[in-house]
């Protein structure tokens, strides 16, 4: 009697006996957080403003890394702060529709006039980029101190696309479908302008006007990435993703679609790590993609510093 009494209390639950309440409770509450910011309008938009900026960004990058033009693409990032400034030092108030058109100007004024100062003189664009920019920034440093909005600049400096609203995600679908659009349209000549322009321009491509449509859509492409990661670090989700893919493809289709999908996904992971781990979003986009970035430069199969490390040790001493 004793035993069975024994062997009953020690006996494993069958798959019919009820679970713990505190066990469901557990269960339930850690259910409940994964789900709770797919409830969260705010976010929802988030969601959205990642997939069409971080997939728009993500394959014009591809352009950016055939072209070699990542400082390019950092030095006009720059530029967006000083005309913001101005659009407020214009307007006299800080909203989106003013920060966006004076981004978008002072982006265009310094990429496009560099490209028009190399053209008509001895000045390389380099150079007249250079000067342009640094000549912008500090227009928008001494402009600052005049506003009474600066210190909510913060924002734009880095972010926050958990702010967006109804109409930037309109506006970021509009710019994104122009982009796309366009690149592929001109892909063939984008592509041979940059490869081969003497080969392009005598196939009659207009090699000039070319240069051209790449500079005024890799400025439409920063300023849709303003909302999302901010003047300072938008160069990373228009560099980083096809930057990845390079290390995996030798394909370039492959760079500007991968970098599109890889830039959506980057976007959308950081936005979930971000509300779960209490980040910024902005500076967590940009930190999960260096980190795929790295990944790739390590463990990648075909160009990867581990996997093929023979590859960069130096041959063995004769003896």
């Amino acid at each position: 009697m004793r035993s069975a009494l024994c062997a009953s209390r020690w006996r494993a639950p069958d798959d019919h006996s009820p679970l713990p309440s505190s066990h469901i409770n557990h269960q339930s509450f850690a259910i409940n957080s994964f789900f709770t910011p797919f409830h969260d309008p705010f976010f929802q938009r988030a969601l959205l403003a990642g997939l069409l900026i971080g997939f728009t960004n993500g394959f014009f990058s591809g352009f950016v890394v055939l072209r070699r033009s990542a400082l390019s693409v950092s030095a006009l990032s720059h530029t967006m702060l000083p005309g913001i400034a101005l659009g407020i030092l214009v307007t006299g108030a800080l909203t989106q529709f003013n920060a966006f058109i004076g981004a978008l100007a002072a982006t265009l004024f310094v990429g496009l006039g560099s490209l028009l100062v190399s053209r008509t003189s001895r000045v390389a664009q380099g150079t007249a980029l250079a000067i342009l920019y640094t000549t912008a920034f500090a227009i928008g440093v001494a402009v600052l101190p005049l506003l009474d909005e600066s210190n909510e600049l913060e924002h734009w400096l880095f972010g926050d696309i958990r702010l967006v609203s109804s109409s930037d995600l309109w506006l970021a679908f509009a710019i994104g479908c122009i982009i796309l659009l366009t690149s592929n349209l001109f892909f063939r000549p984008l592509l041979l302008t940059l490869f081969e322009p003497n080969i392009a321009a005598a196939q009659g491509v207009p090699v000039r006007s070319m240069n051209y449509l790449l500079f005024g859509l890799l400025i439409m492409a920063l300023v849709t990435s303003l909302q999302a990661v901010g003047c300072v670090l938008s160069v990373g989700l228009l560099v980083a993703p096809a930057a990845t893919l390079s290390l995996l493809t030798n394909r370039t289709p492959l760079l500007f679609w991968g970098g599109g999908l890889l830039g959506a996904a980057g976007s959308v992971s950081a936005l979930l790590i971000a509300w779960w781990a209490n980040l910024s979003a902005g500076p967590a986009i940009v930190i999960v993609l260096g980190a795929l970035f790295l990944l790739a430069f390590l463990l990648g199969p075909k160009y990867g510093f581990l996997t093929n490390r023979s590859k960069f040790s130096p041959p063995p001493p004769n003896h």
